[in-house]
């Protein structure tokens, strides 16, 4: 196996076998190609490695060039060694043409711990399934999807075909289950400013840029916000129908936002059971961030108190809908958060089936949204309408590159970025 082609899929090695490889090989000592600088001086003896590793990455081929670079390999592979879930039960892989040559190896993941099973998808970092049992004892898939990966693919290669001047637009942006960003939620304008630099974004949601804009992490691209990041989502099964997602990120060379959120689509009462509407919820933020006609954040955050917003108290879903245009779609300011500590979030409880889900994060806000426009045909053939589900997507507040006031997504050189969600499933 080439070496290069080892250390652009870091999930094969570890830092042990690249140390190891280094000293049996020589690799920092035998030089192939000698770059010097103008006077004559040896800048740096291993050019030719950098090139076959790192291609035009390793430009100008400087000793602190490289050793910036084996650092990052090095954080990627601390980080995928820290991944790996002794729960996996299956591998089954496929491909994704991205462009004319490229070809990506995807496949489905199921892990299992006593009553809860998870499927997972590493395009996208797509949840496909979640199966919990009722409060008689049986099993029901709650997160709405695909059957197969073609249907995913169909899903975001929509947008791709739009960017690239296509005029078709796939029927079908609902993101199901699917790991967004770098930046999810709206930024107003398809632009901000970060440190004197105007950037421009690609417009998705008319004039505005949702969910990382057509290239996001949906579909495994994103090359419009500013310098280079990495990031990684972690799935784990954590005992007592317990889930966790953490997702991790760097960057590496220049100041970027970063807000990445998982866009789940749940029903409590099975993916394929009709609407949400009368399933109770509770939600832990007694403000809201407003919005304008585009669902904008207007920069203020408000009390719920005698508003539609207000669930406070359990209450069901569709108890308020008459004072509503469509339905949620809306971000609360969850109480008693702060930087890295775990905050209860929300609670939905589906009377009929008794199942139960509580949600905690260390994010500061939280969007509650109903499916307002959603009609896709998904798993088993069953068609999901508006309302078929809710998300309840853990998040930094939408637009917040263009609020100061707003909670900080900025993420600096050399800093990491940590979203914590902890999911528990019961019955009552």
């Amino acid at each position: 196996m080439p070496w290069y082609y080892s250390v652009h899929h870091p999930s094969l090695l570890d830092v042990a076998v690249i140390r190891y490889i280094k000293e049996m090989w020589h690799f920092n000592k035998k030089a192939l190609i000698v770059v010097l600088d103008p006077q004559g001086r040896v800048v740096n003896p291993n050019a030719i490695h950098m090139v076959w590793i790192w291609r035009s990455l390793a430009f100008p081929f400087t000793s602190s060039r490289e050793e910036a670079l084996w650092n990052e390999e090095t954080w990627k592979m601390k980080l995928l060694v820290d991944s790996i879930d002794p729960l996996i039960l299956s591998w089954i892989f496929g491909f994704l043409a991205i462009g004319c040559s490229a070809r990506e190896e995807i496949g489905i993941y199921e892990l299992k711990q006593g009553n809860l099973s998870v499927k997972l998808t590493n395009y996208g970092a797509h949840i496909i399934s979640l199966v919990v049992p009722d409060k008689h004892g049986k099993l029901g898939d709650v997160v709405l999807g695909y059957d197969t990966i073609k249907e995913y693919k169909k899903q975001t290669l929509g947008y791709l075909s739009d960017y690239y001047g296509v005029h078709h637009m796939m029927n079908d942006s609902s993101s199901f289950g699917a790991t967004v960003g770098r930046v999810g939620n709206r930024i107003s304008g398809a632009q901000f400013t970060l440190n004197g630099t105007l950037y421009k974004l690609i417009a998705n949601d008319g004039k505005n840029t949702l969910h990382g804009g057509p290239k996001g992490f949906t579909l495994m691209v994103n090359k419009d916000s500013p310098g280079d990041l990495r990031a990684i989502v972690v799935y784990k099964l954590l005992g007592d129908n317990k889930m966790s997602i953490t997702m991790k990120a760097k960057a590496l060379n220049k100041a970027t936002p970063v807000n990445l959120i998982n866009h789940a689509y749940w029903n409590l009462g099975g993916h394929d059971s009709g609407d949400i509407l009368s399933e109770e919820i509770q939600i832990f933020g007694s403000h809201y961030t407003p919005v304008d006609a585009q669902l904008i954040p207007t920069g203020k955050v408000v009390t719920v108190k005698g508003t539609p917003y207000d669930f406070l108290r359990p209450r069901t879903v569709g108890s308020m809908f008459s004072k509503l245009a469509a339905g949620y779609d809306i971000n609360y300011a969850i109480d008693g958060s702060a930087e890295q500590k775990l905050t209860k979030a929300a609670i939905v409880h589906d009377k009929k089936s008794g199942r139960v889900m509580e949600i905690s994060t260390n994010q500061p806000g939280v969007q509650f949204y109903t499916s307002n426009t959603l009609y896709q045909k998904g798993k088993g053939g069953f068609t999901y309408k508006p309302h078929a589900a809710l998300c309840l997507e853990t998040q930094g507040f939408p637009d917040s590159v263009n609020h100061p006031t707003f909670p900080s997504q900025i993420v600096n050189p050399g800093e990491s970025y940590k979203h914590y969600m902890l999911f528990k499933f019961s019955n009552l």
